[in-house]
């Protein structure tokens, strides 16, 4: 049978397994990364395929064997002795009937098998041995799959039931064809180098006294195992049970030297060669002296933090604790805790020695885990062996004394409402200088056979379906482009690239008119190829720059294609190409697309892209500086940020007088591969000396996050999804929360709690703020069985509009600014407080597509008041604050005013000129 989940990992079997189900088709809903028009089963999903054969039966255990008989499962290693003490090197792979003959053979009642491969026997049940359930000895045989062998620690037992078993011989003797009861002794010339026999070891009194097991060899010899050892640069070997090699630096577990009769057993390879026996090891050295360090305790003391230690605890098959790393050789009970500690979880687990667990208290009663015998965590740490790191499904448990992440549950926590039918799935939305909301879609490839791939939406008619709606028109594909308003006069809307061929190279402009009620006539403007851009660009990100041009960066050369790993400038100068290739976009690619970009204070350029980010110089575009990794997984830092792995970035809102450094924000996520999607933001000061990512919990995981800036300094984040990446068909289990990020909070205490939608909102879903203070949100177009395409718009009262308070006003004489100068608002009314406690905010005008919202940025400037008229200091320079315009806000209170328009800075890049080329009506300065 074939097995297919989670869109990119394929899984093989003769059986379903583990209570595996049939459950609804519609549950495996996420379409094939190699054919999206196939599906690919979904999160814990699969789609099973069936040969048509009948397969093979699956193992059992065997109940006879002549007079053989099965006892049933029994433990082993109980009290660090075996219980069939006499181990048998078999000749060839085990089996059940390979096993009791050797048993019978050697004149044993009892015989076992173990681990798979592993055969021992008998006269009695020894160390404790006892019954456990028949299930816990899963483990097939080597030698026949159809037969149980034991498990860990595990035997499947059988009593001899006749009367005619030999006399007992010596056992062991011979591994491997040799004849029983041979005399064999270590091996003290021949070897490699300065290596010597050492000493005859006991193995498994407190676990395994090397840490390094090799494969199993019917044709072991001490040489062989020298060899092996030495050819992996370790200076200790020790051979066991005929055919078994360990390698090591060192010796753990607190191993002891034996009785050198003891190590009895010949080499599988060579019988007179002593190759250890049951629990005994004959160890070699490549130096005089053999390390031996102490049985590993529990560390309970001397904890990083506030980590205490909680006990062994019980683990289960889908896991109390949900993240897994695995560290083989460097696992050690620090390294586990400061890891959760840094992603910041609660509560912290290692398993099986080299697996560290994070997760939350919580986790722990929710999923049953209980205290365990401290006996039973016994598997020493890789990267410590002085200490312990759990068992099997043993759990060496840790919790974090006090709360990490305070999630706030406001009794306020605003609500959701539907606003307006909607007429398309749109992936770009745009609030114009007109209040009306332009929204840009596939055209040519809509699955609306009737589509202009373009419409202006009128928020003050959304009660009137026929009126609110205005079609436009575009000529070539926005699928999938970038737009940004202009700080023209005339707030113009540019939109570039797109899905193939002609559209990768679009350059679209749109003149907002007409006022809300009132319908415009300006339709999109395009003429390829008089306007295009130098290179076909799908997934690229646009951005003002200082100077008053446009950046345009990255994408792909088509959709899913080739990379476009250069930036361009708009306009296009007369003679010459703008375009500079960047290497760090070419290596990062397909995981760097829409990158997230804005200008700094310096007047440098903040790019990131993938799990990077770094400065570059605006004028020559060379880095300035390389800023560290992001993070992402506490167990995958391969975890990205932008297209498809699909978070979102907010900067920071500014407040006057600027001289702090501006701080970016970058929520949510996935991960290449296992798609694990990100539960945390993180955030930089790029420009701050020694500058370094802060880590915060959100609440839920969330990728195709959607983020808005609110005029209170604020940022909503909303839709997405909690299983997969970006893209048709990637992703499942909507996320239907809204999460409120205050940045004045205290790390770790930003994020509120708010209302939920009853509308996934995934792929192609968008959101951005209006002239009243509520939140737009629009689209989903995952085009995965079960979630359909979704046109209905929605709208978030957010809880500063939520409590019925009346919004304050203002009039606004002057909407043309320049740096640094002094403009008044007039006819200032609050309704619930005073300018002593009022705030003016301005937030940038925003084109959002794919949880990129371009242009975004907040500023809260200086002002002073005078009875009802306010004097308001426009932001000093373009580096703080680039030409723009800008949403005008004061704020009584926690409420926000209706949104004025003010352009900020001009234009002085003279885009209002631009292009003079036929088909196009720029506006002028």
């Amino acid at each position: 049978m074939l097995f297919l989940t989670y869109v990119i990992s394929s899984d093989c079997d003769n059986n379903i397994r583990n209570g595996g189900a049939l459950v609804a088709a519609t549950d495996c809903n996420m379409a094939c990364t190699g054919n999206t028009n196939e599906l690919c089963g979904a999160g814990n999903r699969l789609n099973v395929f069936w040969s048509g054969k009948t397969p093979p039966p699956p193992p059992t255990t065997v109940a006879q064997v002549g007079n053989w008989k099965t006892l049933g499962c029994y433990s082993d290693g109980v009290n660090g002795g075996r219980t069939l003490q006499h181990g048998m090197a078999m000749a060839s792979p085990t089996t059940i009937e390979e096993c009791t003959s050797a048993c019978f053979q050697a004149g044993y009642r009892y015989a076992g098998t173990e681990f798979a491969g592993e055969c021992y026997c008998d006269t009695t049940i020894t160390n404790g041995g006892a019954p456990t359930p028949l299930s816990d000895c899963n483990m097939p045989c080597a030698g026949n799959s159809s037969q149980f062998c034991g498990g860990p620690n595990r035997l499947n037992v059988y009593n001899y039931t006749g009367t005619d078993l030999p006399p007992i011989t010596a056992p062991g003797g011979g591994g491997g064809g040799g004849a029983g009861g041979n005399a064999v002794a270590p091996v003290n010339s021949g070897l490699p180098g300065t290596w010597k026999y050492a000493a005859c070891y006991i193995d498994n009194a407190h676990g395994r006294i090397f840490e390094f097991e090799q494969t199993p060899n019917s044709q072991n010899t001490i040489q062989s195992c020298v060899t092996t050892c030495q050819s992996k640069n370790f200076t200790v070997a020790g051979t066991e049970f005929g055919n078994e090699c360990y390698c090591g630096n060192r010796l753990v577990n607190g191993a002891a030297t034996a009785d050198e009769s003891s190590c009895n057993m010949g080499c599988a390879g060579n019988a007179t060669q002593a190759c250890g026996g049951p629990n005994r090891l004959s160890v070699y050295s490549a130096t005089p002296n053999v390390t031996s360090l102490p049985v590993p305790v529990p560390l309970n003391s001397s904890l990083p933090g506030e980590w205490t230690y909680a006990g062994c605890h019980t683990d289960i098959n889908d896991r109390v604790l949900p993240w897994q790393i695995i560290w083989q050789t460097n696992n050690t009970v620090e390294a586990c805790l400061n890891q959760c500690h840094a992603f910041g979880y609660t509560a912290a687990g290692l398993e099986y020695g080299q697996e560290c667990y994070c997760g939350d208290k919580t986790d722990i009663t929710e999923k049953g885990s209980v205290p365990a015998p401290e006996s039973e965590c016994n598997i020493q740490c890789p990267g410590d062996p002085l200490h312990l790191c759990g068992g099997g499904l043993r759990l060496q448990l840790y919790t974090w004394a006090s709360e990490i992440n305070v999630w706030h549950t406001p009794d306020n926590i605003g609500r959701y409402e539907f606003f307006a039918p909607g007429v398309v799935v749109p992936l770009i939305a745009t609030l114009g200088i007109n209040d009306k909301v332009t929204f840009l879609e596939k055209h040519g490839t809509s699955e609306f056979q009737n589509s202009t791939g373009a419409y202006e939406f009128d928020p003050s008619l959304a009660h009137n379906f026929s009126a609110a709606y205005r079609e436009m028109h575009v000529k070539t594909d926005v699928f999938c482009a970038g737009s940004i308003i202009l700080p023209d006069k005339a707030g113009r809307q540019i939109n570039v690239g797109g899905w193939s061929l002609d559209s990768t190279y679009g350059v679209r402009l749109f003149t907002p008119d007409g006022a809300p009620g009132v319908n415009g006539t300006n339709d999109w403007e395009e003429n390829y190829p008089l306007l295009k851009l130098q290179r076909g660009r799908w997934y690229p990100t646009a951005a003002m720059l200082p100077n008053g041009s446009i950046l345009v960066v990255g994408g792909e050369i088509g959709s899913n294609d080739k990379p476009q790993p250069n930036l361009e400038i708009l306009p296009k100068p007369q003679g010459g190409e703008t375009v500079i290739e960047l290497d760090w976009l070419a290596r990062t690619d397909p995981n760097n697309l829409y990158p997230f970009i804005t200008i700094l204070p310096s007047g440098r350029v903040f790019i990131a892209y993938y799990n990077e980010a770094r400065i570059l110089d605006a004028a020559t575009f060379d880095t300035f500086q390389t800023l560290p990794n992001m993070p992402a997984a506490v167990n995958n830092f391969d975890g990205g940020r932008t297209y498809p792995l699909a978070g979102s970035m907010m900067v920071f809102p500014q407040h006057a007088p600027y001289t702090d450094p501006l701080r970016v924000l970058v929520c949510g996520g996935s991960t290449p591969g296992p798609a694990h999607v990100l539960d945390n933001c993180v955030s930089i000061a790029p420009e701050a000396p020694n500058a370094t990512w802060t880590l915060e919990r959100m609440p839920s995981r969330r990728v195709m996050s959607l983020m808005v800036a609110l005029p209170d300094g604020t940022f909503m984040i909303l839709g997405g999804a909690k299983e997969g990446v970006a893209g048709f068909g990637l992703a499942s289990d909507p996320n239907f929360n809204a999460v409120l990020y205050d940045p004045t909070l205290p790390v770790g205490q930003r994020f509120s709690i708010l209302n939920n939608t009853i509308v996934p909102r995934m792929y192609h879903s968008e959101a951005i703020l209006l002239n009243d203070g509520r939140i737009l949100v629009s689209g989903s177009d995952p085009q995965t069985p079960g979630f359909p395409e979704e046109m209905r718009l929605e709208v978030y009262i957010p809880p500063y509009l939520n409590e019925g308070r009346t919004q304050p006003e203002f009039d606004l004489p002057n909407n043309d600014w320049a740096y640094g100068g002094s403009y008044t608002i007039t006819n200032v009314k609050l309704h619930h407080g005073t300018t002593q406690t009022m705030r003016v905010s301005l937030v940038a005008a925003v084109s959002s597509t794919h949880g990129n919202s371009m242009g975004s940025r907040t500023i809260f400037p200086q002002f002073s008041c005078s009875g009802t008229t306010c004097t308001i200091q426009a932001p000093p320079n373009a580096n703080v604050s680039p030409p723009a315009w800008w949403q005008l806000f004061i704020l009584d209170g926690k409420t926000p005013s209706f949104s004025r328009w003010v352009r900020i800075g001009g234009d002085p890049g003279r885009l209002g000129e631009w292009p003079q080329l036929q088909g196009f009506t720029p506006p002028g300065m």
